[in-house]
């Protein structure tokens, strides 16, 4: 091979670099899911009841909750029986009757409290790098999700 040619692969990435790096980002995702199931188990709740607590910082239609966690409709429905029979959250008209929103009850605003600042200094990324890093990590994380190759 011709150094010109050595030259072009010099920096270009391997399939071996490419798998190592695809397995260890889903490393970290899968050991995020599980510390942020522990955290959630503390508090008796699944990861996805926990998740759904968080992501009512204000009243919103059930079928925006079920978009944020990628599931159907149908299954939020358990998800929010539980949720309501713990007194965690209720079910309230919207300005469009046919539309339920979910919101926090008082005890589901400081059960959410609590778990959000668990989550905060808990997480796999906030626990394991200080500032300067997560900052780094939010710029190339942004970077591999932009659009086009």
């Amino acid at each position: 091979m011709s150094t010109v040619i050595q030259d072009y692969y010099v920096g270009m990435p391997t399939l071996s670099e490419a798998h190592l790096l695809s397995a260890r980002l889903f490393q970290v995702t899968e050991q995020m899911r599980s510390d942020f199931a522990a955290v959630a188990a503390e508090f008796g709740l699944t990861a996805l009841q926990a998740r759904s607590l968080l992501f009512l910082d204000r009243a919103r239609p059930m079928r925006a909750v079920a978009d944020h966690l990628s599931c159907e409709p149908s299954n939020l429905t358990g998800v929010a029986d539980r949720l309501e029979r713990s007194g965690l959250v209720e079910r309230v008209a919207g300005q469009d009757r046919r539309v339920k929103l979910l919101q926090l009850t008082p005890d589901g605003a400081d059960l959410r409290a609590r778990l959000a600042e668990r989550v905060a200094n808990r997480s796999t990324v906030t626990a394991k790098l200080d500032a300067a890093e997560r900052r780094t990590l939010s710029t190339l994380l942004d970077r591999l999700l932009e659009p086009g190759p």
